[in-house]
C-alpha cells in the first residue's frame, strides 16, 4: 500500500496523504487532483478503491501512426494538454513498423475502458485500409474523434484541415511567380486528404490554363526519402514548381533537385504542408502550408469532452482554413531556355 501511495503521488506531483485522502473518498481534495489521482491509479495498472470502480476510467486513446514526421509530436502535445486541463489522461498509441496496428492499438483500449479515443493520420484516411477495429468502437459506443479527412460512412465527428483551400494558396502563389508546369507529389491514391488536394489541383489548372497533366501527378509515402524519389519523376518531366502533400515529402523534393544539379529556389520551387516544426531552419527556408494545430487540437478534444458526459455531436466535418507561409524555398520561375 505504501508503495502504490509513493508510486502514485509521485505520478501526479502531489503528497502521499493527498493520494490517501482520494483513495478514502475524503474531502479536502480538489476534482482535479481527484481525477488525476485516479487516472494515475489506472495508468500504473492498480485497481481502484470498491468505492470508486463504478467511476469510468478517465484515459483516452491518442493513436498517431508515426512520431518521426513532425506534425504528428505537434499533434499530440496540443490535445495531450488540452485533455490533462479537462482531468483526461492521454495514452499515447505510436505505431511502428512491425509492431503494434493500430487495430491492436484499439482493442488494448477497450481492454483498458478507456472513456473515448482520438485518431490522427489513421487509416480512417484511406479507402482500401481495414476498417473494422473502428466498427467496434462504434458499436461499443466508444467516443471517438478524427483528426484530418476521412472516408465517409464511420460516422465519426472530424476536424479537419481544408485540403482544397491548401492547394489553392500553394498554387496561386506558384502561378503568381510565373511557374506553368506545376507538378504535385501526393500520398497513395486511396489517401482521402491526397484525393482532395488532387481534385482541387485540377479544378484550379482548368480555370487558369490547360488541364493538370497525369505525368505531373506523382505518388509517394510521407516520409523524406519518397519524396525525393516522387520529386525526381517530376523533375525529369520538367516541372519548375511542386506543391507537396507534407513538409518531409517537400524536403526530400529539395534533395532531389538538388542532386540533379538545381537550385532551389532558383531552377525549382518547392511548397510544403503542415509548417511543422523547425521548416523555418531548413536550407533554404521551407514554403509551405500551415495547420491550424492549436485550434484543431483544442476543437477535437472538446467534441471528444462532449461525448464523453453524453452530449450529441455533429457528424459532419469541422474545416479549419490553412495559411500560406512563404519563406526562401519559392521563388520566380525560371526563364525559358536558361
Amino acid at each position: 500500500m505504501t508503495r502504490r501511495l509513493a508510486q502514485v503521488a509521485q505520478k501526479v506531483g502531489v503528497s502521499e496523504a493527498t493520494v490517501s485522502r482520494v483513495l478514502n473518498n475524503k474531502p479536502g481534495v480538489s476534482e482535479a487532483t481527484r481525477q488525476s489521482v485516479l487516472s494515475a491509479l489506472d495508468v500504473l495498472g492498480y485497481e481502484r478503491p470498491t468505492q470508486l470502480r463504478g467511476e469510468r476510467a478517465r484515459l483516452v486513446g491518442l493513436v498517431l501512426p508515426e512520431l518521426q514526421n513532425p506534425i504528428f509530436p505537434a499533434f499530440a502535445e496540443v490535445i495531450g494538454g488540452t485533455l490533462a486541463q479537462q482531468g483526461l489522461t492521454p495514452v499515447l498509441c505510436t505505431q511502428t513498423k512491425g509492431g503494434v496496428s493500430e487495430a491492436d492499438y484499439v482493442e488494448l483500449l477497450l481492454e483498458q475502458q478507456v472513456s473515448g479515443v482520438m485518431f490522427a493520420g489513421g487509416l480512417y484516411a484511406q479507402a482500401d485500409a481495414p476498417h473494422e477495429h473502428y466498427a467496434r468502437l462504434a458499436a461499443r459506443r466508444i467516443p471517438v474523434v478524427l483528426v484530418n479527412a476521412a472516408i465517409e460512412d464511420l460516422g465519426f465527428p472530424a476536424v479537419s484541415c481544408d485540403d482544397v483551400v491548401a492547394v489553392e494558396q500553394a498554387w496561386r502563389h506558384l502561378a503568381s511567380l510565373g511557374h506553368e508546369r506545376i507538378g504535385l507529389v501526393l500520398g497513395p491514391a486511396d489517401h482521402m486528404p491526397s484525393q482532395r488536394k488532387l481534385a482541387a489541383a485540377r479544378r484550379i489548372a482548368s480555370e487558369s490554363g490547360p488541364p493538370l497533366p497525369d505525368e505531373h501527378v506523382a505518388r509517394a509515402m510521407f516520409s523524406l526519402e519518397g519524396g525525393q524519389a516522387a520529386a525526381a519523376r517530376l523533375l525529369e518531366r520538367g516541372v519548375t514548381g511542386i506543391v507537396c502533400a507534407s513538409d518531409p515529402i517537400a524536403l526530400g523534393a529539395v534533395r532531389a533537385a538538388r542532386r540533379r544539379g538545381q537550385s532551389v529556389p532558383g531552377d525549382v520551387s518547392v511548397v510544403g504542408y503542415d509548417d511543422s516544426a523547425f521548416m523555418n531552419c531548413t536550407e533554404p527556408p521551407l514554403t509551405t502550408v500551415r495547420q491550424p494545430i492549436e485550434a484543431m487540437g483544442r476543437a477535437a478534444v472538446e467534441l471528444l469532452s462532449a461525448q464523453i458526459v453524453g452530449s450529441a455531436v455533429p457528424s459532419e466535418e469541422l474545416l479549419y482554413e490553412p495559411e500560406l507561409v512563404v519563406r526562401g524555398s519559392t521563388g520566380q520561375a525560371p526563364r525559358t531556355g536558361s
